[in-house]
């Protein structure tokens, strides 16, 4: 995920309020924004994730992998 601060601070507002993105294998996956706002620095979200999910596909956790 690569996003610069400008473009974080729209979940702060709440004008964005859900991240989608594309899995290694290509997948689209869309989740609550407020659970990347922890990974918000002064330069914006840099980094890869491992997005957690339950049997039933709800939100677990998500980590910094890299």
């Amino acid at each position: 995920m690569y996003l610069d601060y400008e473009q974080c601070l729209d979940f702060y507002d709440g004008s964005i309020k859900f991240v989608q993105v594309v899995e290694d294998q290509g997948k689209r996956i869309r989740f609550p924004a407020i659970h990347v706002r922890k990974f918000v620095s002064s330069i914006g979200i840099r980094g890869r994730f491992r997005l957690c999910l339950d049997a039933q596909s709800a939100f677990i956790s998500l980590e910094k992998i890299a």
